[in-house]
């Protein structure tokens, strides 16, 4: 036995205990050898028991080893399966176990050679920064941070200190060079030494100028330095992130769930057309290597003010304070305002104005000593999950949703969450009547992030995928490459109607009158198998529709013969192809220029207009005769889509 545990280090493996019990089942199985099972070893002693060494050996490899998978997850594929405060709360229990047992933490099994936050991926090239990148210490504990600004006061003295309060934007890491005023480089932060090398991907940014201003706004001289490295982030306004994944649902693609991965995916990207599509943004809120030093700024305050005078984004909302009890009430104002901003924020920085004095406090391995991040963390409560429905839409993507007790969230009420796949289900080990934790992903999608275990009634039934569609039995497979279960049935009576009533909207063909009753009398009365089978109806058909009278009727077959003539991008947008959402099709008919052209467009015409997925998914799309003949059938009714202008 090496001890009795401390009530700080007995809290952290209480909370270990509880959160592993999820996590682990989120790490493949190689990456879990040696590691106990969350149910049998991960219970903390009762207060005043004592720990073996091999307990504590236990606890740090399990934690060390969920660490380095949601790493992988987070920082090199932007797709991460815990929220960040879950993550923040394993990191700082891990570090509390090799503090309180360092000989036991040594000797625990490591788990990955790579440095914690690494973003680089191996897909692109790197490049080394010419001053290291570091990340910023984190708190979610208001007495934490002003413990740490206590800290900065003794040693640089209580007086005269001036701190900048500013957002924290949540997004990607990025460092670009300038040199005499041209943009040369850009490079995520990597390992902090070096990183990815994705200038050409950054160049694609409209808010990014590729020239320094040098003549300043009122005229005057604004002196570009030989070189400077930037430190900023790439992210996604709430705008941009709301329309892209009103695409998505146009495309019957799973919504993203929060901008931050987005982002990031974006950004690795290497799909130019994808990167120009979705419109990232930038700001600049520090920097590195600046030449001449004489250039760099003396405060925040005015590298923020240079920033501007250069033509860049950068940080226009910050607040200047000088004492505790005003760096508090600046970082709440900025949670309070969080909802109302254009940008996502998942926190506020601190940082010491002057520098001068912040190369006296000087930096540790991974963070400034003069700056600190306060965290907010996300707004969640319990309900209790009551069952699981599948929706299965227009493509055959089948969708799983939660139907929860109803609870208030983030200003609104909650009944429904998504839970994206099958794969996400399991991570979970959801069962029917589990007590669930609901977070709502990016301020918007409500999300289950975890389960209490010590709740689960002893009826609770362990969810199982089904295997047959539930709307026509048709056997459910997984295409190589996507996370989404799809029932492969082109007759589904839940695709068909999903794909008319797609057809029908506005972001499509837009046919006034044609909505989803009418859709499911039309469909379940056999007079509509296909889209093309629209423009086939007659007055009589149209009668014999449960209350559907003679105006509605006479309305709705003009509304049909008026989209014959729709644009040519919206019969493309309306044929439900995977992966082909409005933006997609609009670069298909502009390429194009008929439906016959893309339906015979082999896959080496499509890939240089769509991408390797996309183009992929059209070629199999057309491959299939019975969607062949829907473009047939809508040009023997009479379709003439109005084509735009071909590319040359």
């Amino acid at each position: 036995m090496i001890g009795v545990v401390t009530q700080h280090v007995r809290s952290a493996l209480a909370h270990t205990a509880t959160v592993l019990g999820c996590l682990l089942l989120a790490i493949p199985a190689g990456s879990q050898t040696n590691a106990p099972s969350a149910s049998s070893s991960i219970a903390p002693p009762e207060s005043g028991g004592v720990v073996s060494a091999a307990e504590v050996r236990q606890r740090v490899a399990v934690l060390r080893a969920a660490l380095a998978h949601h790493d992988e997850l987070y920082f090199r594929r932007a797709a991460p399966e815990i929220s960040d405060f879950a993550y923040d709360q394993l990191k700082g229990e891990l570090a509390e176990l090799e503090r309180a047992f360092p000989a036991e933490a040594a000797a625990a099994q490591p788990v990955s050679e790579a440095p914690s936050g690494d973003d680089r991926t191996g897909e692109f090239p790197t490049a080394r920064h010419r001053e290291r990148m570091l990340s910023l210490d984190k708190t979610y504990s208001e007495a934490e941070l002003r413990a740490w600004h206590a800290g900065v006061a003794r040693r640089l003295g209580p007086t005269g200190l001036t701190f900048v309060v500013e957002p924290k934007f949540d997004g990607l890491a990025i460092c670009v060079t300038y040199e005499r005023g041209q943009l040369v480089r850009a490079v995520t932060r990597g390992n902090g030494w070096e990183g990815d090398d994705i200038t050409a991907n950054v160049r694609t940014l409209r808010t990014l100028p590729p020239r320094l201003r040098s003549i300043a706004p009122d005229g005057s001289p604004n002196p570009v330095p030989e070189l400077i490295e930037l430190r900023g982030e790439l992210y996604l306004p709430w705008a941009e992130f709301r329309r892209i994944n009103r695409e998505q649902e146009t495309a019957d693609e799973p919504p993203f769930a929060n901008p931050r991965n987005l982002a990031a995916g974006t950004a690795k990207s290497h799909d130019p057309h994808e990167v120009a599509a979705r419109q990232l943004a930038i700001v600049f809120y520090g920097w590195g290597a600046c030449e001449p030093a004489t250039l760099q700024p003396a405060t925040q305050q005015r590298f923020l003010a240079q920033i501007r005078a250069w033509g860049l984004p950068t940080v226009e909302d910050f607040r200047v304070v000088q004492n505790g009890a005003e760096m508090w009430s600046a970082v709440q104002s900025f949670g309070r305002a969080r909802n109302q901003l254009a940008f996502p924020i998942d926190g506020a920085v601190v940082k010491l104005d002057a520098v001068p004095p912040r190369h006296e406090l000087g930096e540790t391995e991974q963070a400034p000593r003069w700056a600190m991040a306060f965290k907010f963390a996300p707004e969640r409560t319990e309900t209790r999950l009551r069952g699981i429905t599948i929706q299965v839409g227009r493509t055959g993507v089948l969708t799983p949703v939660a139907e929860l007790g109803r609870v208030e969230l983030g200003g609104s009420t909650v009944a429904r969450a998504t839970l994206h796949n099958r794969a996400a289900i399991a991570r979970l080990g959801l069962c029917i009547g589990d007590t669930v934790i609901l977070e709502k992903a990016g301020e918007i999608i409500p999300q289950i992030t975890g389960v209490d275990r010590a709740r689960r009634p002893v009826d609770a039934v362990l969810y199982v995928f089904p295997e047959k569609c539930p709307a026509c039995g048709a056997t459910v497979l997984q295409p190589a490459g996507e996370a989404a279960m799809r029932c492969p049935n082109s007759s589904c009576p839940a695709q068909l109607r999903r794909r008319l009533q797609h057809f029908a909207s506005k972001s499509c063909v837009d046919i006034a009158g044609l909505g989803p009753a009418t859709v499911d009398t039309l469909a379940t009365r056999g007079l509509v198998k296909n889209v093309a089978d629209l423009y086939r109806l007659r007055r009589a058909d149209l009668l014999a529709a449960p209350r559907l009278g003679e105006a509605s009727a006479d309305a709705l077959l003009a509304a049909l013969e008026r989209s014959k003539r729709a644009e040519l991008w919206r019969f493309i947008n309306g044929l439900s192809i995977p992966h082909v959402g409005a933006a997609t099709a609009k670069e298909l008919a502009r390429k194009f220029g008929s439906l016959d052209q893309l339906a015979g467009a082999p896959l080496g015409q499509l890939t240089p207009v769509v991408g390797e997925a996309s183009a992929e998914a059209i070629v199999r799309h057309f491959a299939e005769p019975q969607n062949r003949a829907v473009v047939e059938e809508l040009q023997a009714t009479g379709v003439r889509p109005e084509a735009p202008k071909r590319d040359p």
